[in-house]
């Protein structure tokens, strides 16, 4: 998947979700938005999974209010979500946190993403 290629539903369904719900994906450098993508979608995927992500750091608090609210929506919406287990959770976060990260950095044609003088 890492070349951008079709995936499975469940996984277009969360991408969906973060595309027309989450300002969180916009960071205006590449090192942002896999800093940002990799907080955000691990603690979601720990919340989903019943654990309680480290708030020991501002920076992980902010990530976990977006985690949150998007675990919260998520299992409102997906009801095929509530049914998963850990493990299956657990493929699905990083295959879609995958797909972000080609979708808003290494897809994208964005050059500001990477200028150095940014």
């Amino acid at each position: 998947m890492a070349d951008g290629s079709a995936t499975n539903p469940q996984v277009e369904a969360i991408i969906d979700y973060i595309m027309k719900k989450c300002l969180w994906q916009f960071h205006s450098r590449a090192w942002d938005r896999e800093r940002q993508n990799a907080g955000v979608m691990g603690q979601t995927t720990q919340i989903l999974c019943g654990e309680t992500p480290d708030l020991s750091t501002p920076e992980n608090r902010c990530y976990w209010v977006d985690a949150v609210i998007m675990a919260k929506n998520l299992q409102q919406q997906h009801a095929w979500l509530r049914a998963m287990g850990a493990e299956e959770i657990r493929k699905l976060m990083s295959a879609t946190k995958e797909r972000l990260d080609y979708l808003t950095i290494h897809g994208s044609l964005n050059q500001e993403l990477t200028d150095p003088k940014y």
